[in-house]
């Protein structure tokens, strides 16, 4: 197994998930909705780190970037439950195809790395499963955000 590949694939993945959640923060007229997008793109950024760290092997950076990414539980607890909120889930429905490719990302990513994390050992193994359990914490949250806001579509009267 090249790890170096492996580490250059999920950085052009986690570039490209950048960019998708950066554009649709930039494109968003709701304020909560734009907020959720950009804090993405943000966890994005971390993982782009993370990944850069692992390909010029610095330890101490990879450390220090991980041990910030496990410190991060944004995606959990009361901040998940704001972001639920019907108000929320109201003005996110014109976004409701934006959630599903959302998810799907969040859920390509975390399947590719934990694939790759069983091909791998020693740090590699390691670092592509705490990478496989980011992205499965992200795919939950938009799989939950996602249905939410489907269920509020699907029973709006016809013409919204």
């Amino acid at each position: 197994m090249n790890l170096q590949k492996i580490y250059e694939y999920a950085l052009q993945r986690e570039k490209e998930g950048y960019q998708f959640f950066k554009s649709n923060a930039d494109k968003s007229g709701h304020a909560a909705v734009k907020g959720v997008f950009q804090r993405l793109a943000d966890e994005e950024l971390k993982h782009i780190e993370y990944i850069n760290g692992l390909l010029n092997d610095l330890d101490d950076q990879v450390n220090k970037v991980s041990e910030a990414l496990e410190e991060d539980d944004w995606f959990e607890g009361k901040a998940k439950e704001e972001l639920l909120d019907q108000t929320l889930i109201e003005s996110m429905i014109p976004d409701v195809a934006v959630l599903r490719t959302a998810y799907l990302i969040e859920k390509d990513l975390s399947e590719f790395y934990e694939r790759a994390a069983g091909q791998a050992e020693g740090k590699g193994k390691e670092a592509l499963n705490k990478l496989a359990k980011w992205e499965r914490g992200h795919e939950s949250f938009f799989k939950e955000l996602h249905d939410k806001v489907y269920q509020e579509y699907t029973e709006m009267p016809w013409g919204g």
